[in-house]
């Protein structure tokens, strides 16, 4: 079976360990007393790499973003990100390493008592920036997305397709060392969904770690990017053309 760029054997020598953005060793995590949701899964990232990770529903792609962005625990192996063992790491630095990861919920995650514009601006407020410094940078973005119109509207009256495209622009707008997307063209037409793949592209030439969990074949296509494929909890490259 072929393997795709930024993805290791099932024993990545330490070379390419150190020089991973992520990596997972023999990670496998399950929710209570459930069968394993993963199973076995050993991957990593290089800095700068673009993949999709795909598979039908319910392979197990939400999960491992979610270990990825640190909202869960693996129930056995190792994740090591940003060159640091998580399974060591103190808790008080893990909203350092947070900060460094853009993420579009498949559900939003929108604040609903701020406008889009301060939606799309949280992370940098965060980050402590003074808002005149990135002002002009927000609504360019936001502009860019086909919310240039809506800058002062609220949540609750976004349509989904606003709502989606909301949620990028607040992933991408502190332009992430790593952004995760899940199914982040699911609710936009094709058009958008080009747009918004051109803009993970650039975020990416710029440097960016990227990878979209997804079920739009055609993107996947159009993207030219490898692909790690999730199916019944474990992972592989899918066979070459």
């Amino acid at each position: 079976m072929s393997r795709n760029p930024g993805q290791t054997s099932q024993s990545p020598d330490a070379a390419h360990e150190a020089e991973a953005v992520l990596s997972f060793a023999g990670v496998s995590m399950r929710y209570g007393r459930a069968p394993e949701t993963l199973r076995d899964i050993s991957f990593s990232l290089a800095p700068g790499s673009f993949h999709f990770l795909t598979g039908p529903s319910g392979a197990g792609k939400s999960s491992l973003l979610k270990l990825i962005y640190l909202a869960a625990r693996p129930s056995r192996g190792l994740i090591s990100l940003f060159g640091q063992d998580l399974a060591v790491l103190p808790r008080q630095q893990l909203p350092h390493l947070r900060r460094r990861i853009g993420v579009v919920f498949q559900e939003f995650r929108l604040l609903d008592h701020l406008s889009a514009f301060d939606n799309a601006a949280l992370p940098l407020r965060i980050a402590g920036k003074p808002a005149k410094t990135y002002k002009d940078d927000v609504a360019e973005l936001l502009a860019w997305v086909g919310l240039g119109s809506r800058l002062h509207a609220m949540p609750a009256t976004l349509s989904g397709g606003e709502k989606q495209r909301l949620a990028i622009a607040r992933a991408v707008v502190g332009r992430p060392d790593i952004l995760l997307a899940d199914e982040p063209t699911g609710n936009v037409d094709q058009e958008m969904a080009l747009r918004i793949l051109r803009l993970f592209l650039e975020l990416n030439r710029q440097g960016t770690t990227v990878l979209i969990a997804s079920h739009d074949h055609d993107l996947v296509a159009r993207s030219g990017m490898p692909e790690l494929r999730l199916e019944q909890g474990r992972m592989f490259a899918p066979e070459a053309a």
